[in-house]
């Protein structure tokens, strides 16, 4: 029965059954005695309970539902609230399910197509770093080679300065790109290319330690992609924002997944709104149907976990073709 009928019907008892009362042989003295004062005050004790009590049982629902509407993140998948109820509530909730449901997919379609168009252009740029600015610096540092040579020696060490800016130069063009694009992803896998990711951080002031188990499924190179890109932005975190000077990475097979962990001793997160990078890491996990978990790390420092579920079980090297 539909919830305003069963209101309805209820509130109906209620007045037909004190209208009855009041035609019928019970009545009030004048002045009220207190017997009938009591008894009028349990009987409107309880019509007012029954009523509360109906009101909770048809309406809890729509508060659960609220609850969830205002904290419902399409970054953040979480459990459905349950078609409890009748009637229109229970149509009402099953509605709104529908609803979250067919967002999350135009939302995770949107996602792949803007993540797509971005890698297209990283791509596009590397590519453009490298064969155009890389060979033009290359061409300069060879032609500042022979005009040093050629120079008298207080010019010449002034050129040899400048050469050796442009080689920097060079080398922080080659780096930017590798970063846009990682050939070694390509060419030699996922576990290569998160040494080779560990190594780059590594430093004076950062130290980036990693342990990558030697024999992991094949997950195909979305997920290799989007494990590559999450452990590149979470030690660019922290070697830039967090203010970290260890970092541990870890890749392992666990149960029915593989997991990448990247935990650092920085400053930790903190309860302000996420910034792009951390929300385009939580847009590459639903990409793949991965888990996500951004947490602060007990004695200070933050590890960004990716669990990313595989369905085959047999394990073949990490990052073979």
């Amino acid at each position: 029965m539909p919830l305003f009928w069963r209101i309805s019907l209820f509130n109906a008892v209620v007045l037909v059954t004190a209208t009855a009362l009041l035609l019928g042989p019970v009545t009030v003295s004048t002045p009220v005695l207190l017997t009938e004062a009591a008894i009028l005050t349990v009987g409107l004790a309880v019509i007012l309970i029954a009523n509360a009590v109906l009101l909770r049982m048809g309406l809890g629902p729509l508060r659960q539902l609220a609850r969830t509407m205002t904290t419902t993140d399409l970054l953040r998948p979480r459990a459905r609230p349950a078609a409890d109820g009748h009637g229109e509530i229970a149509e009402l909730i099953t509605t709104f399910n529908t609803m979250i449901d067919r967002l999350e997919a135009e939302r995770a379609s949107s996602a792949a197509r803007a993540l797509t168009a971005q890698e297209s252009e990283r791509h596009r740029v590397a590519q453009e770093l490298h064969d155009e600015v890389g060979q033009t610096l290359a061409a300069v540092l060879l032609d500042l080679k022979r005009v040093a040579d050629r120079a008298p020696d207080p010019v010449r060490e002034q050129l040899h300065q400048v050469q050796e800016s442009t080689r920097a130069s060079l080398d922080e063009i080659r780096r930017i790109a590798r970063r846009l694009l990682p050939g070694v992803l390509e060419e030699l896998g996922l576990a290569s290319a998160l040494r080779s990711l560990a190594a780059e951080f590594t430093g004076p002031s950062l130290s980036v330690r990693h342990h990558i188990e030697p024999r992991l499924p094949a997950l195909g190179d979305n997920a290799d992609l989007v494990l590559y890109r999450v452990a590149q932005e979470s030690l660019t975190n922290a070697a830039r924002h967090a203010g970290a000077t260890r970092v541990d990475l870890t890749l392992e097979r666990t149960e029915g997944a593989v997991e990448l962990s990247v935990r650092d001793n920085g400053s930790g997160v903190d309860d302000t709104a996420e910034g792009a990078g951390i929300r385009g890491m939580r847009e590459r996990a639903l990409l793949i149907g991965a888990d996500l978990l951004l947490r602060a790390v007990p004695g200070g420092g933050t590890e960004v976990r990716l669990t990313v579920p595989v369905c085959d079980l047999e394990a073949e090297p990490a990052g073979t073709p």
